[in-house]
């Protein structure tokens, strides 16, 4: 067990709440990347093959290979602040820490990566020795998979394991379906189509649903992460008010030679082109930041693959990012889970009376 930083009686609690997303390399080198990489993928939450078997092939092929390509990559949206998804993460802390202000607030916010830095251990680390006892773990993950939500309580859990006194803990499974999110990703199209025009549906435009792909047989294990990009979706024509051949849902980011998720969003823009498609809109839902599978894969790689194959308009709809509709969306969501904690600034000069009472008892009854 870790040694306990030391306690002081009559101290107010206090509530944080942890974002976390996927992660990042440090740079967009190939150094980076390979450590990056080497730790993604060796999850075994990410890459469900034996674990001997994988070693070799991760540390023998992949890690000799991919790095560079992927370095490669990365330097097409790197920016002065670093990675995109580091650099929208920290706005991300804080537009939602304004927003718990302008409700009044006092919950702290902070930033870890599941994957890279700053890692989950380490965010809990500065909670706990900052004297946070309550944290809202909060993926940045809206619709739930093994692979990246369930990694996560993975990573608070195994933080905990070693910890004696344990903060209370909450954690936030998935919000694919709550209100606050649909609304804001509908506002967000709707926000594009307002200074790009509506593509004409009626001719034959197209809008697109890409999410994340993972390998077909987690869904036939059980994982939900499918029904829920699908019900996304759904929710989301509802509030658009759009018609079935208006859309498509599709899944991207294969890996591998295993079969994944369909239909693929790279054949589906290629189909799509050959087809003549006019115009195509691309939004990735399951996407809280723009991050390398957004700018790059979609926004780069996508529009290749659409206007090579014939064809015309390509618009990709950003991510909520940090505007204001995910300051909304997230201090909604965030307010749901913290029901019944008294976060409300002022809350410690309430209690102190009784703080300042139970210090007092506390020390009559030997406590150092």
């Amino acid at each position: 067990m870790r040694t306990e930083a030391p306690f002081r009686h009559g101290t107010p609690q206090k509530t944080a709440v942890l974002l976390v997303n996927l992660g990042t390399p440090d740079n967009a080198d190939t150094p980076s990347l390979r450590r990056y990489l080497k730790e993604f993928l060796s999850d075994p939450r990410v890459v469900e093959i034996p674990k001997l078997i994988w070693w070799i092939i991760l540390n023998g092929i992949i890690l000799q290979i991919r790095p560079k390509k992927s370095a490669a990559k990365y330097a097409t949206v790197w920016t002065d602040e670093g990675s995109p998804l580091m650099a929208i993460g920290k706005r991300q802390v804080r537009v939602l820490s304004e927003a718990f202000k302008a409700r009044r607030w006092d919950v702290r916010v902070e930033l870890a990566m599941r994957y890279g830095n700053p890692s989950v251990a380490s965010r809990m680390d500065q909670l706990r020795k900052d004297g946070y006892d309550r944290v809202l773990v909060f993926p940045l993950y809206p619709q739930y998979a093994a692979a990246t939500t369930a990694s996560v309580f993975d990573a608070v859990f195994d933080w905990a394991k070693p910890v004696r006194n344990i903060p209370e803990l909450r954690l936030v499974k998935h919000y694919h379906d709550h209100p606050a999110y649909i609304h804001a990703l509908a506002e967000s199209v709707r926000k594009h189509w307002q200074i790009n025009g509506r593509p004409n549906f009626e001719g034959g435009d197209v809008l697109l649903f890409s999410f994340h792909g993972v390998p077909e047989m987690t869904l036939l294990k059980g994982d939900p992460y499918h029904c829920e990009c699908y019900k996304t979706a759904r929710l989301l024509v509802e509030e658009l008010g759009l018609q079935k051949g208006d859309y498509r849902v599709t899944f991207q980011s294969r890996f591998g030679k295993a079969k994944w998720l369909e239909p693929y969003t790279d054949k589906t823009l290629e189909a799509l082109g050959k087809a003549g498609t006019k115009r195509i809109d691309v939004m990735c839902p399951g996407f809280m930041a723009d991050c390398l599978e957004t700018l790059e894969e979609i926004n780069q790689e996508g529009r290749e693959d659409f206007q090579h194959a014939g064809g015309g308009e390509f618009h990709y709809i950003a991510c909520l990012n940090d505007s204001e509709l995910s300051a909304a969306m997230l201090s909604e969501i965030t307010a749901q889970h913290m029901q019944g904690w008294p976060v409300d600034m002022g809350y410690e000069e309430s209690m102190a009376l009784e703080l300042a009472e139970s210090r007092k008892l506390a020390l009559e009854m030997g406590a150092q």
